[in-house]
C-alpha cells in the first residue's frame, strides 16, 4: 500500500475551511474521515461527522472553540450539518456531534434560545437494512436538530442547489455525483476555487464505486463543471473525504478517468484474444491474465473492479453476461472493437 501522508487532527486549510480528522484511520479510511468546518464566522456549516469515535469529539470541540472565540455569542457554533453520503464513517458521528453542539451552547449561558442545526443530505430511497441511516434517526433526540418541513430528520438536497455559507460571498453548489454511492454529492465552493469531493475523489489512491458507468459520468460532470448560465467554472483545489488536499483537481480527475479507460481497454484486449478454449471468458480468467504479474492475494479485490467494468460494457452493448456470480461470472464479447 502506498505510504500515507500524516495529517494533523485539526488543520486550518484557508480563511474559510478547517479540517478535523475523524480519528478512524484504517485500510479504507486512510488517515481517517475528513470533516470540514466551513465559513468565516459562526454559525458554521459542518461537512460530515466521522463514524462516531469518542476521540473525535474533543478535536471538533477544540476546533470550534478556536474558530468561534471572537464570533457572535448569540448564534450557535453550527447552523447546518451536511452529510456527503450514507456510509457510516461519514454519518455515524451525528448523535455525538449534536450532543456536543448543545453542550457548547448551554455553556455560554446566553438568554437566547438554542437553535438546533439543520441536517442536509441527498435523498436515498430504498436503503438496505444494514445502512447506517436506517436506525440513526431513532437515536437522535427530537430537540437536537431542526426537522425538515415534512418532519423528517434530513432536509433533502437537490442537484445544483445553492447553499449559503456564513460570511462567504458565494454559496456552495450541491452536485449530485452518484457512483461511489447513489446519494454521493460533491460541493463546489467558487469563493475558493475548490470542490469538496467526499469519497468520489480521494486525496490518495483511487475511490471504490457501486456502479462504474454512473461513476464515470459523475467524474465527467465535475470535470466539465458549468455555472447556471452555462459558463465553464474553474477550480483547482479538492478537499476530499479521505487523504490530503489535492492542489490540481482537474488533473487528478482526468487521471481517474484515464485509468478506468485504460483498464476497460485491457479487458477488451484480453477478450479479443483468439484462443477458442478461453471463450467465453470468466471474470477470473480475465483477472488472472491482466494481473498475472501481481500477487494473487490482490486478484479477488481486482475481480470486483473487473466485474464493474464488464457490467458497464454490457450496458453499452459490447459484452454479454452468460451467468455466474462474482469471480465465476461468464462473459462473451459481442462486437469487434
Amino acid at each position: 500500500m502506498e505510504k500515507l501522508e500524516a495529517l494533523a487532527s485539526i488543520t486550518r486549510l484557508s480563511d474559510r475551511v478547517v479540517r478535523v480528522l475523524g480519528q478512524n484511520p484504517g485500510k479504507f479510511t486512510l488517515q481517517g474521515t475528513n470533516t470540514y468546518i466551513i465559513g468565516q464566522r459562526n454559525p458554521y456549516t459542518l461537512l460530515d461527522t466521522g463514524e462516531g469515535k469518542d476521540e473525535y469529539i474533543p478535536h471538533l470541540e477544540a476546533a470550534l472553540r478556536d474558530t468561534t472565540k471572537s464570533s457572535n455569542p448569540d448564534e450557535p457554533d453550527v447552523s447546518d450539518i451536511i452529510i456527503s453520503h450514507w456510509h457510516g464513517d461519514h454519518v455515524g458521528g451525528l448523535p455525538s456531534v449534536l450532543t456536543l453542539l448543545r453542550r457548547l451552547w448551554d455553556e455560554r449561558n446566553v438568554p437566547a434560545p438554542f437553535k438546533p442545526p439543520r441536517i442536509h443530505k441527498f435523498p436515498l430511497p430504498g436503503l438496505s437494512d444494514d445502512s447506517a441511516l436506517v436506525s440513526l434517526p431513532n437515536t437522535l433526540p427530537r430537540d437536537s436538530y431542526t426537522a425538515a418541513p415534512n418532519n423528517s430528520v434530513f432536509h433533502d438536497f437537490s442537484d445544483l442547489q445553492l447553499f449559503p455559507v456564513t460570511g462567504c460571498n458565494s454559496p456552495l453548489q450541491v452536485l449530485h455525483t452518484p457512483g461511489h454511492t447513489k446519494d454521493s454529492i460533491c460541493l463546489h465552493f467558487p469563493e475558493e476555487g475548490a470542490l469538496f469531493t467526499a469519497d468520489t475523489i480521494l486525496g490518495q489512491g483511487t475511490a471504490v464505486f457501486e456502479d462504474l458507468a454512473t461513476y464515470i459520468a459523475s467524474l465527467r460532470k465535475i470535470l466539465e463543471l458549468r455555472s447556471s448560465n452555462g459558463q465553464r467554472t474553474e477550480y483547482t483545489t479538492l478537499y476530499p473525504g479521505h487523504g490530503p488536499v489535492v492542489t490540481d483537481g482537474p488533473k487528478l480527475i482526468s487521471t481517474y478517468i484515464e485509468h478506468r479507460t485504460e483498464r476497460e481497454n485491457q479487458i477488451i484486449g484480453v477478450m479479443k484474444q483468439p484462443s477458442l478454449e478461453r471463450q467465453p471468458w470468466s471474470t477470473w480468467g480475465i483477472v488472472s491474465t491482466i494481473y498475472a504479474a501481481y500477487p494473487q492475494n490482490l486478484w479477488l479485490p481486482a475481480a470486483n473492479s473487473v466485474n464493474q467494468h464488464l457490467k458497464k460494457l454490457q450496458s453499452e452493448g459490447k459484452v454479454r453476461s452468460l451467468g455466474g456470480e462474482g469471480k465465476d461470472m461468464q462473459w462473451e464479447l459481442l462486437a469487434k472493437l
